[in-house]
């Protein structure tokens, strides 16, 4: 059977498309965002402890330039550094549990995060 160049170029094409991945999608998480120390940060979900940074190594691109809605109640645990209540827009390597982008992180008052019985207690 005959096939046309466009034909063939037009199945080539298609069948690379088919192997480029797409973007990942942003997701909300909410939960603990902690801070013990500078460039130190994690988000603690119902999924588990999330890196989002570690004191010279990784950091989540995006997250020093996210915009920051809401007013922060923080609970210090070393100076002014601790944790708090908040919703996250990121995307995410689940297989790392890595923050891989942050999108916008919204403050949440400290009771919304203590009255969630899939997070874990932050009191000591």
């Amino acid at each position: 059977m005959w096939t046309s160049r466009p034909a063939l170029l037009m199945a080539a094409l298609l069948g690379a498309a088919s192997c480029v991945t797409s973007p990942a999608l942003a997701e909300t998480r909410c939960g603990w965002l902690v801070n013990p120390t500078p460039a130190n940060w994690w988000l603690i979900d119902a999924q588990g402890e999330w890196t989002i940074g570690e004191q010279g190594g990784y950091q989540a691109p995006g997250f020093d330039e996210a915009p920051w809605e809401g007013t922060r109640e923080q609970v210090p645990v070393n100076g002014n550094y601790g944790y708090e209540c908040a919703c996250m827009a990121v995307t995410s390597d689940p297989d790392t549990k890595t923050i891989t982008r942050v999108i916008s992180v919204r403050s949440r008052p400290l009771k919304a995060c203590r009255a969630d019985p899939k997070l874990p207690s932050m009191e000591a």
